[in-house]
């Protein structure tokens, strides 16, 4: 990796397709799958810890090309908006990677596993791959701070510090878990993206 690349951590979120109770379910019933719509994500120097860019793109369910009632209360995202502003899934992954540019990814919980699910939908597996990913649950764990329970829009309170913007839109939600995380760091946590440096 070059020193450009790492210089630099990604942290994301993902919004996928839910209906009212699809969770406790574990998302078991016949047509429900977890599709990514939205994704958003902010890139941090490593050193300082501040944003130096930011990225968000709504995607376009296939199987459940209707947004349920549940995920458009929850997240804000509406139909319209997925039909002005939607694109399909390996285009905006794709746009995601090229953003991301090589730098390691981090994200409340696990994430990767959703983009890993959509790869395998759509039937591109072996074509794209998951970069190095860190979930930041365990991180927070080691300091003492127990997140179980809790979403990646709590993370921000969670660690003593202000959540900006609307809950469980994927742009909002990772800019509060990099907020919980400098806060964290800057109450003496040991910084994981340098340690991430290889």
């Amino acid at each position: 990796m070059s020193k450009k690349r790492r210089s630099y951590a990604v942290i994301f979120d993902l919004e996928f397709t839910s209906w009212e109770g699809s969770r406790a379910r574990g998302w078991s019933l016949p047509d429900e799958k977890r599709e990514v719509i939205q994704i958003g994500a902010v890139k941090l120097d490593v050193a300082d810890l501040q944003c130096v860019d930011e990225f968000e793109i709504l995607v376009r369910p296939r199987f459940n090309a209707v947004l349920s009632d549940y995920i458009t209360a929850l997240t804000g995202i509406t139909n319209e908006a997925m039909s002005l502003r939607g694109t399909d899934f390996v285009t905006a992954y794709r746009a995601f990677l090229e953003f991301a540019d090589e730098a390691p990814l981090w994200a409340f919980g696990r994430d990767d596993l959703i983009f890993k699910e959509n790869i395998r939908l759509y039937g591109w597996e072996g074509v794209l791959s998951i970069p190095p990913y860190s979930n930041v649950i365990p991180w927070f764990a080691e300091g003492g701070n127990d997140l179980t329970g809790k979403h990646a829009s709590d993370v921000a309170e969670a660690a003593g510090t202000v959540f900006e913007g609307r809950r469980h839109d994927a742009l909002a939600d990772a800019r509060g878990v990099a907020a919980g995380m400098r806060k964290a760091i800057a109450d003496g946590a040991a910084n994981p993206f340098l340690e991430d440096r290889r």
